[in-house]
């Protein structure tokens, strides 16, 4: 059973990252330099202008008609150009190292660290995003590879309110902003003072 997810807060948004995994991948990637539920209401809009999202379909889509699709109006990311070639991008690993299936990437994975380690390795991801995304994949999705939590770090932290991963309902995404602000306001003091 598909998990029934609400990090675009929006159903029709949110029914497409429930049921299709690389949907999830990619508002994963859009979650970057924009709000949280527009990056994960993104694979909805990419669905709506292209189908279907499959990892072999982006991997070979043309450039420009991709870039385009996701220029819109409106844009599925305020970086629609690089955003577009980032998820093409990972989208031609997924075809190339897990023959397009994004699921590989967690349930073949020897445990969590693997699990981290796979996704660190996507093109343009780093330590925080795989932290997270890994955070995502335990308490969302199932995720029973032993050792997650610790692959991600505070993200897989119980109870926590730090990411994408802990968003569950309206509630839950306004505490994860006000923790975001918060971080922000005190690397902008520490900075400050440095």
């Amino acid at each position: 059973m598909a998990p029934q997810l609400t990090l675009a807060q929006d159903p029709e948004a949110d029914e497409v990252l429930s049921q299709n995994p690389l949907a999830l991948l990619i508002g994963m990637v859009l979650d970057q330099q924009f709000p949280m539920e527009r990056a994960f209401a993104g694979p909805a809009l990419l669905t709506e202008r292209i189908g279907e999202l499959t990892a072999e379909k982006i991997a070979e889509y043309d450039h420009d008609e991709l870039v385009a699709a996701f220029t819109g109006p409106p844009a599925v990311h305020r970086y629609p150009k690089s955003m577009a070639e980032r998820v093409q991008a990972i989208c031609r690993t997924i075809v190339e190292d897990y023959s397009g299936d994004v699921t590989r990437i967690w349930t073949e994975a020897a445990d969590g660290r693997d699990v981290f380690k796979r996704l660190n390795a996507l093109p343009g991801w780093g330590t925080m995003k795989a932290q997270i995304f890994t955070a995502l994949l335990g308490k969302q999705l199932g995720l029973e590879a032993d050792g997650w939590r610790e692959a991600a770090g505070n993200y897989g932290d119980e109870g926590s309110r730090r990411s994408i991963a802990d968003v569950v309902d309206q509630t839950t995404l306004a505490e994860v902003r006000d923790f975001k602000q918060a971080q922000k306001k005190a690397a902008k003091a520490a900075k400050a003072e440095a």
